[in-house]
């Protein structure tokens, strides 16, 4: 267990808080996921990104099917200490599970939803 002189604030949002991942050179947002403490532990232990799966229950390690992992450069805490961003090194160039660098691929454009990014992989072949 890693000893830290700060406590993240994991009672406020029912043992979950929300994580931003954003390319540690471009900046650019790769996606929100979010942890819980033992996430938040492991991503600290191992220096790769850590999260956990609402709809699963369970941590998972970004990268472990598809090989993009996100390893962890930085990490920045908001305020109130409920909410991280974390600045990671993308392995592969992709971090969303759709195949794209960013979750982010999609914008708003005369009030219908279009992509506006390209594929990176085919999730089909890398979740078979």
């Amino acid at each position: 267990m890693v000893k830290l002189d700060f406590e993240l604030d994991f009672k406020k949002t029912n043992g979950l808080i929300p994580v931003i991942a954003q390319d540690y050179n471009t900046s650019e947002v790769l996606m929100l996921a979010y942890m819980n403490e033992h996430a938040f532990e492991e991503t600290l232990q191992s220096g790769r990104a850590t999260y956990y799966s609402r709809s699963r229950q369970v941590l998972w390690k970004k990268g472990e099917t598809s090989g993009h992992v996100q390893n962890v450069k930085e990490i920045r805490v908001d305020c109130d200490k409920d909410t991280l961003l974390l600045k990671v090194d993308q392995v592969g160039g992709a971090a969303c599970h759709k195949g794209y660098k960013s979750c982010f691929f999609s914008k708003v454009e005369d009030n219908e939803l279009k992509i506006v990014e390209s594929r990176i992989f085919d999730p089909k072949e890398v979740y078979k």
